[in-house]
């Protein structure tokens, strides 16, 4: 079937945090949110609830592809009441027109829920993705299309590569990360006992393929087509992308 070869990359890491994935087409916005969250620690994604607001930034198209039911409400109502802001623009002070007008333009770009619009299109078109996790931390992940190719059969992603261990939840961002990496790997540390047990209630990994597509089959959203597959009993004996 149809599939996309990615490259996920956290900006601003040094070394550089990236995963190499690949997906069936068709995948909603929130589908690619579930996968970024399952290959790294973050656990915003299925099985979890939502738990930090998240953003695909299309800017070339004036979308923003977003969890944010507030931003969505009020893209709503600036559509139904364009004639309200623009009489409010025009009887605005000068000294004040320029902070409104940027206002009324972050209000007019188009706010999309993530699960009701496919990524296919954007990606093909730009060939990368701009995504935004916990606004607060401020992470910022490009992901790339590398290539689409069509002997993939199976139904959910597949990590195929990457390096370096991602950050936990709620360590405070790029530099906090690394601040927090460098005394949990340091048994010396006097801090390293309490760090550790803060990193396990966060429920903290170090880089694991393994365990990321053992994580990632729950993410099937297509029809796995086993008939083109070299396996038994569903057990893959060989296979370009995937050894079981």
């Amino acid at each position: 079937m149809k599939s996309y070869i990615i490259k996920i990359e956290l900006e601003h890491s040094d070394p550089l945090i990236w995963r190499q994935v690949i997906m069936p087409a068709g995948a909603t916005f929130n589908m690619l949110h579930d996968i970024i969250q399952q290959v790294t620690n973050f656990q915003s994604g299925y099985p979890y609830e939502a738990y930090h607001l998240f953003e695909f930034d299309l800017a070339e198209d004036n979308i923003r592809v977003t969890n944010d039911e507030e931003a969505y409400l009020e893209h709503q109502y600036f559509k139904k009441n364009r004639t309200e802001f623009s009489e409010r623009l025009k009887n605005m002070e000068p000294a004040h027109k320029r902070f409104e007008e940027a206002y009324q333009k972050r209000l007019s770009t188009t706010v999309r829920k993530p699960s009701g619009i496919k990524i296919d299109e954007y990606l093909e078109k730009h060939g990368e993705l701009l995504y935004r996790y916990d606004f607060g931390d401020g992470w910022e992940f490009r992901i790339q299309l590398e290539s689409i190719v069509d002997d993939y059969y199976f139904g959910f992603p597949t990590l195929l590569d990457g390096a370096e261990t991602s950050p936990p939840e709620d360590v405070g961002g790029i530099h906090a990360f690394y601040e927090f990496l460098q005394i949990y790997r340091d048994p010396q540390h006097p801090e390293h006992q309490e760090m550790k047990k803060w990193a396990d209630s966060q429920s903290f990994k170090e880089y694991d393929p393994d365990r990321m597509n053992g994580r990632l089959k729950s993410r099937m959203y297509k029809k796995t087509e086993w008939d083109k597959i070299h396996h038994e009993n569903h057990r893959v004996i060989e296979d370009k992308y995937r050894k079981s």
